[in-house]
């Protein structure tokens, strides 16, 4: 008897902004679609939240604070993820596994209180050196990645001031941290954090595909949003690192896809051994 495809929900916080995240997400899912079908929640604009009864959920980024929320979407959301944080707690089999991309990131990490979700003094923007950390280094998601490896970055807030004793509790491990940068006295952010075997989450848009990244960023209306916005010297500077596609290639091959194939995996394991 063939196993059935697994259920993938994507949470799509972009509260309706044009963006490049959703499309590189659903082209990821496409190469799955032998083994799991997905559906995408608006959750945000229609108050849109999945029930528990998917096997996996990726959580997008988006606009805004992540410290704010309308008072309905994302109270349903958080009861989501304690839903599913509880299940897997409880030992409940097969466990239900959640990737956190960016905003999400920084709400599950304030939802948490892992450490404080501040505003940067400036907006990070381009594609970045990330770190690993000893944790990072020998996670199954970053383990085969170089170090440091390149990311698109894209940010107004972060995370830094880690509550050590909360993830000790939590089981949670800091797995990279943004670029060294010794010409500030900045403290450095953390990148992304693995909370537990199936929750992982990142600071960073592991999504983002060289290829469509460049034919975006190159269209001369993107080019001047991010000039008028950032300047000329990080437009050229991100663009120089999106055309060497070995930096961004690896880093997208790698996390996303790893993280669903893992899931897929373990939960036809756990129903094996159940």
């Amino acid at each position: 008897m063939l196993d059935r495809k697994k259920k993938i929900a994507v949470l799509d916080l972009y509260n309706g902004i044009p963006n490049q995240g959703l499309r590189c997400i659903r082209e990821i899912l496409d190469k799955f679609n032998a083994r799991a079908e997905y559906h995408f929640f608006d959750v945000r604009t229609k108050n849109e939240v999945p029930d528990s009864s998917y096997d996996i959920y990726i959580s997008s980024g988006g606009p805004g604070n992540p410290l704010e929320g309308d008072g309905i979407w994302d109270k349903k959301y958080y009861s989501l993820i304690d839903q599913l944080w509880e299940h897997n707690a409880n030992g409940d089999y097969p466990k239900k596994y959640v990737f956190f991309i960016c905003h999400s990131y920084q709400m599950v990490c304030h939802h948490f209180g892992l450490g404080d979700i501040t505003k940067r003094k400036s907006p990070s923007f381009g594609v970045l050196p990330i770190h690993k950390t000893k944790h990072g280094k020998a996670d199954e998601l970053f383990s085969k990645l170089p170090d440091p490896f390149f990311a698109v970055d894209s940010r107004d807030w972060q995370l830094v001031q880690p509550r050590l004793k909360v993830f000790e509790e939590k089981g949670a491990k800091i797995l990279a941290l943004e670029k060294i940068r010794t010409h500030v006295e900045y403290e450095r952010a953390i990148m992304a954090v693995r909370f537990s075997k199936e929750f992982v989450g990142v600071q960073f848009h592991p999504e983002a595909e060289p290829v469509s990244m460049e034919a975006h960023f190159a269209k001369p209306e993107n080019e001047e949003k991010v000039v008028a916005t950032y300047g000329k010297r990080r437009y050229d500077n991100m663009m120089t690192h999106i055309r060497d596609t070995d930096n961004l290639e690896s880093t997208y091959n790698s996390i996303i896809p790893g993280f669903i194939d893992n899931a897929i995996k373990k939960i036809g394991l756990s129903k094996q051994l159940s």
